[in-house]
């Protein structure tokens, strides 16, 4: 089990290995279900979620932990955030926003909403749940353009990754960090509003 674990890649596929057996044990004792379009959507969804736990996780991690505890980091230890940690968790954060807004989109496509949800309900039926989940919907595409090309651009050069004067790299990281409070601050009624239409009778 160590061997495993101490491997990200191996922990993964396990994970995915413990999911099929899973899959598989209570399939063969309550019966596999019907492989058909509601299925898919329900795969879609499943996918959605794991996007969104990775791209709102890296969120709350720069702005819960990262971002606080850097005042309180030795000058001498900062570049292992800036140069190692950052980098790395700014990878997840911007693919975890692409994956979330793509699976989103797919999973709206496929049950049909995503023209009623997308315009808030106002071209087919007026205010319905699909009006709330378009309201989550605006927000979290509000979040993901931050995320792209505003949010990366700006941390590209206060960390370095790109050549920027000192006083430019300044602007940047602040820039960067008050859209990063700004995704955070969206992310509480854009998070709600997602699961509203279906679990809060809204």
């Amino acid at each position: 089990m160590a061997a495993i674990l101490q491997s990200l890649q191996r922990t993964v596929i396990a994970g995915f290995v413990l999911l099929l057996a899973i899959f598989i044990v209570v399939g063969a004792l309550r019966g596999f279900p019907t492989f058909d379009h509601g299925w898919g959507a329900f795969v879609m969804r499943w996918l959605h979620v794991l996007s969104g736990i990775m791209w709102i996780g890296m969120l709350y991690y720069f702005n819960f932990v990262q971002m606080p505890s850097m005042p309180k980091i030795p000058d001498e230890q900062k570049p292992a955030i800036s140069k190692v940690i950052a980098p790395s968790a700014l990878f997840w954060f911007r693919w975890g926003a692409a994956a979330t807004v793509l699976t989103g989109a797919l999973l709206a496509i496929m049950n049909g909403y995503f023209v009623n949800a997308i315009t808030l309900g106002i071209v087919q039926s007026g205010v319905t749940g699909q009006t709330v989940i378009g309201i989550g919907m605006w927000l979290g595409l509000i979040m993901a353009f931050n995320v792209w090309f505003i949010i990366w651009p700006n941390q590209q050069r206060a960390l370095g990754l790109v050549e920027a004067a000192p006083d430019v790299k300044a602007k940047s990281a602040r820039a960067a960090m008050l859209f990063s409070r700004t995704n955070t601050l969206l992310s509480v009624p854009m998070l709600f509003c997602m699961v509203a239409a279906q679990n809060a009778g809204l």
